[in-house]
């Protein structure tokens, strides 16, 4: 809902539990007044007249109160706009009009030909901003940085900023440190969202998981991107955020083009860390994730199993023994194209490899589809072998800069997709592929980073970190369209690209190569501070973990881990042993049983993965479940007692594996310390309302 002032110069956006609120001056200058609790139009105009502090030396009293501080006049903020054209640098914009459609409000200004449009929507109590500029003028107009937002926080003593940071293998770790002066920077500068870093950050002064007020930003972009948290020297605080890690240029301008950023949201909640969790998950699944109210099946994917080396009956074999155990979706992962033996070959030819599948992937996907289990395959499209037809026919496709050796890394080489021709023979070959065999799943893939991001021959070659993420994005959009039945799941060596942007383009994400069911817990945890399980993909293989670190865990402890989200398994079925199969079987139907809970329920993070028991909760409707793991246990000490979150205090709760009735706000105690014992043990349970 937006509420507009009599004069048309006060906004005010107000969700179920919270308010945006925004002021254009008499100067001409837009100011942030609140952005909290919900308020009333009344208290945002009360706001709006207060008057600025005066200009003193060194200073500007614009800074830290500006919406959306530009590069030029008396500002001295990292601004979220810095043009240049033939004339100039900077921007000294003026205030044509505001428009509203449906739920968005939309500000226009001008400077010269450059037409600025601010977009603000509020979706739940999620804010969604970003910015559009067109040319409208007879030069052209470079974009050295166009950011999404500026987020402006109320004046606080003693900020904590939280941030998820990692590496592969090692993704979306939670960390938080107090905030200090100056600029604290995160980001990437891969040409994908990467490994390092999720697009987001929250800020409390003394939140816990379930109380205190927390505000948290999230980016939707999968290409270079950086967000930038200001303390600045009055304390004030601002948060801004778009596509490309430096100003060293996004895009070229030419008259009559435009070009609209990624959207920056915001959320603020007083329900502590959790209750932003639980509404970042709810806008997800009301407003980005595509089919949000299905359930994602339980899949098999056959990469640990078999790697490079496959074939249509070993498959074959492999998909009757993931029926058995009640698998539903079964993937063929790499290995099944062109020359592909090893990963020295073959990316780019998107065609069946003759000798592992003589008559295409028809056959094999026909023999899936008789088994009651959906088809899928993985896919690599942005990149290339040199040692593919592709490749050979096309050497000046790849990303490269004249005269610079080009950077191999994975024996791989990144496309342009920014060009036009790439992005026509990407869509010929996927969409024939999709076409000539009965495939319900794509896995798409993103094995390296950008290294020689040149383009021989295009006058403004750093276009390409724009608009390749552009193009990849309408690709997916128009093989979406085009097979409406197929589920995409967005890859990048695990959890290399997993961001707002892309995830409104994917059913689910690879969270991250490191299955090992222990480390998971943490990736899981942070992951889980800004996206829900519904899109959280996490496998069960095999034990000991070779992949990795050599861990022995039990299959109980593997499956319990994965669970927590979209359920998956990779291990080599072939090896496992009938009683394995058939444990396996047991947990298979469980999680089907609990699925619409975990996948579509609010989550509880009941105790983080810190070294003792970690556990966390999920509730629907009168339904929950708790998943309780137990890393280890020292000096006989006893498993902990766990209370519950979101229950009714005054109603009984059967709990379905002990057959216990609790009251309300459950401790639950006995039913834990007969699911667990000893090392790496793991439970679930179920209540229901009674």
């Amino acid at each position: 809902m937006t509420d507009i002032a009599e004069d048309g110069r006060t906004w005010l956006l107000s969700g179920p539990g919270s308010s945006y609120a925004l002021h254009l001056t008499d100067a001409g200058e837009l100011l942030h007044l609140h952005w909290g609790p919900r308020i009333a139009l009344a208290d945002a105009e009360a706001l709006a007249v207060r008057p600025l502090p005066g200009y003193r030396a060194f200073e500007s009293p614009l800074d830290g109160r500006e919406e959306y501080p530009v590069e030029g006049g008396p500002r001295f903020v990292r601004p979220a706009l810095s043009v240049r054209t033939p004339e100039r640098r900077g921007t000294e914009w003026v205030f044509e009009a505001y428009d509203t459609e449906g739920a968005e409000l939309r500000l226009r200004f001008r400077d010269a030909g450059l037409v600025i449009t601010l977009h603000y929507r509020m979706r739940g109590d999620v804010v969604e901003r970003w910015v559009s500029l067109g040319n409208r003028g007879e030069a052209h107009v470079e974009l050295l940085r166009a950011d999404a937002a500026t987020w402006t926080l109320p004046d606080r003593e003693g900020w904590r900023l939280s941030q998820l940071h990692g590496r592969w293998a090692a993704e979306s770790r939670l960390t938080n440190a107090p905030l200090t002066y100056g600029d604290k920077v995160i980001g990437s500068r891969r040409g994908h969202t990467g490994h390092q870093h999720l697009p987001w950050v929250a800020l409390d002064t003394d939140a816990t998981e379930e109380r205190g007020e927390v505000y948290g930003c999230a980016l939707g972009w999968s290409g270079s991107w950086r967000i930038a948290v200001a303390q600045l020297p009055d304390a004030r605080v601002q948060i801004t955020g778009g596509a490309g890690y430096d100003d060293s240029g996004l895009l070229m301008l030419a008259p009559g083009e435009s070009y609209t950023s990624p959207v920056f949201a915001g959320l603020w909640s007083d329900g502590g860390f959790g209750g932003a969790s639980r509404a970042w998950h709810a806008y997800q699944r009301a407003y980005v994730i595509p089919d949000a109210d299905r359930d994602r099946p339980v899949l098999f994917n056959s990469w640990e199993a078999t790697h490079f080396d496959i074939a249509q009956e070993q498959q074959a074999a492999l998909a009757r023994r993931a029926a058995a155990i009640g698998v539903e979706l079964f993937v063929v992962d790499d290995g099944w194209f062109g020359a592909r033996t090893s990963d020295r070959a073959g990316l780019g030819d998107w065609t069946p490899n003759p000798d592992r599948f003589p008559q295409g992937l028809k056959p094999l996907a026909d023999q899936v589809h008789a088994l009651g289990m959906q088809f899928g395959i993985w896919v690599e499209p942005e990149m290339v072998n040199p040692d593919s037809e592709l490749y050979r026919a096309h050497p000046d496709w790849v990303q490269y800069q004249t005269g610079r050796k080009r950077t191999e890394m994975r024996h791989q080489l990144v496309l342009n997709l920014a060009r036009e021709d790439v992005q026509e023979y990407l869509w010929e070959r996927l969409d024939a592929l999709l076409a000539g065999a009965p495939i319900d799943y794509v896995k798409w893939d993103f094995n390296r980073c950008f290294t020689d991001a040149g383009w021989p021959g295009e006058p403004y070659p750093q276009r390409l970190w724009v608009d390749h993420v552009r193009a990849l994005y309408a690709l997916v959009d128009r093989l979406r369209a085009a097979h409406p039945g197929v589920a995409f799941e967005s890859c990048s060596g695990g959890g290399g690209r997993i961001d707002l942007g892309i995830v409104s383009r994917t059913d689910q994400v690879w969270t991250s190569d490191n299955t090992d069911p222990l480390d998971r817990l943490a990736i899981q945890h942070g992951f889980s501070q800004i996206h829900p399980a519904r899109i959280m993909a996490a496998w069960v293989t095999d034990s000991p973990n070779t992949q990795l670190n050599g861990r022995a865990t039990s299959l109980r402890f593997r499956f319990v881990s994965s669970m927590a989200g979209v359920l998956g398994v990779g291990g080599d079925l072939t090896e496992w042993s009938e009683e394995e199969l058939a444990e396996a079987r047991r947990w298979v139907d469980l999680y089907k049983e609990i699925r619409p809970v975990v996948q579509h329920g609010e989550l509880y993070r009941l105790r983080p993965p810190e070294g003792g028991m970690s556990a966390v909760q999920y509730l629907r409707g009168d339904e929950t479940v708790v998943l309780a793991w137990l890393p280890s246990q020292r000096f006989g000490e006893p498993v902990p007692a766990l209370r519950l979150r979101g229950l009714d205090p005054s109603a009984s709760y059967e709990c379905r594996e002990t057959g216990e009735i609790h009251r309300g706000a459950v401790l639950l105690h006995h039913g834990l310390r007969t699911g667990l014992r000893g090392d790496l043990d793991a439970t679930v349970l179920r209540l229901r309302h009674i």
